[in-house]
């Protein structure tokens, strides 16, 4: 994905053209907080502790000519707040589904999630795999092919990436608030076309003649087309 055209803005005071919600999901430890710390704020905190319930930043980001406040919900991850957190996948055009690429298990227990996701979230939803701490590679258990296999598998996107060096944190945000800002463009676009069409059906009045020779001719047509 192209991303010559979007970049984060300092300001968080601008009036906005779009709001994108997007959650963070993976079991407890595997840096979901850290992730969205770093590109929140530009911190990571080693004495970060585990979210309990949820919480949120906005990031203000310039796609093309439009200004998105993307609104990013770290969810917790712990099994005790599963009831409360799968109300928030509502209304979430993104999910940034994290795994930590030392830990198995948490691996092992992405397709858990991503089932969860699917279940409550949005049937369009962007959903980015991502395999965390990619500076503890050389303790890794989960491999980079491992991850993108799966990922494939799904027909969601992957990445690696690691909060504390920042790697690959601010590309993995704006790859995913992009894609959503094309989908949503192109949904805008169709309800557009959609109205159009209607529109233009109910309008036209096409008056039917059959002149001497029984052959049916149209005196007026609908001036609206369209093809997709």
């Amino acid at each position: 994905m192209k991303n010559s055209s979007v970049f984060m803005v300092d300001s968080v005071d601008e009036d906005c053209d779009y709001l994108f919600k997007a959650v963070l999901i993976g079991d407890s430890g595997v840096g979901k907080s850290n992730l969205l710390s770093r590109f929140s704020k530009g911190e990571f905190r080693l004495d970060s502790k585990p979210t309990i319930g949820v919480e949120f930043a906005y990031r203000n980001i310039k796609v093309g000519d439009r200004l998105v406040k993307a609104q990013i919900w770290d969810t917790a991850g712990q099994e005790r707040f599963r009831a409360i957190t799968s109300s928030y996948y509502r209304g979430a055009l993104g999910s940034i589904l994290v795994y930590d690429i030392t830990r198995r298990k948490s691996f092992e227990n992405v397709e858990k999630w991503l089932r969860e996701l699917r279940e409550y979230g949005n049937s369009d939803m962007v959903i980015v795999l991502v395999g965390n701490k990619l500076d503890l590679s050389h303790s890794r258990e989960v491999t980079e092919e491992e991850g993108r296999n799966f990922a494939e598998a799904e027909g969601i996107c992957f990445m690696e990436t690691s909060a504390l060096e920042n790697v690959n944190v601010d590309r993995l945000f704006l790859d995913m608030i992009s894609k959503i800002h094309e989908i949503t463009s192109h949904k805008s676009l169709d309800t557009k076309m959609d109205d159009q069409t209607s529109a233009s059906l109910h309008a036209a009045k096409e008056i039917i003649h059959i002149d001497d020779d029984n052959e049916v001719t149209a005196t007026k047509q609908s001036s609206y087309c369209c093809s997709r």
